[in-house]
């Protein structure tokens, strides 16, 4: 129930947080979060594009490193093919820093 509750929490923060960065080239209409699991599923609705692009993060990981926390992707799947294999080359297992509330929701 407390795992629920907080992966709810944070989803909402996330989808905040998504979209004050990446509003400029879309929405984020829907994210979600379970921390249990280590998967996130994310709807985003790129700007003048008729269809939202799905991406499903199947598993992360979280690292400590000092006082910092990073997280990589270690699998995904996209529904655009040439996104895939942008994510592929360029994501996939590479870390990037959390910010605090994020690194105490995951």
């Amino acid at each position: 129930m407390f795992g629920a509750l907080k992966d709810s929490v944070a989803s909402q923060t996330a989808l905040s947080f998504a979209n004050s960065r990446f509003g400029k080239y879309g929405v984020v209409q829907e994210l979600k979060i379970d921390s249990q699991r280590k998967t996130v599923n994310v709807t985003f609705q790129p700007e003048g594009e008729p269809t939202a692009i799905l991406l499903k993060i199947e598993n992360y990981r979280v690292d400590t490193v000092g006082d910092k926390k990073f997280i990589s992707v270690t699998r995904f799947t996209c529904s655009r093919p040439w996104l895939h294999s942008l994510l592929e080359d360029f994501a996939k297992n590479r870390r990037v820093e959390l910010p605090p509330w994020a690194a105490a929701a995951l």
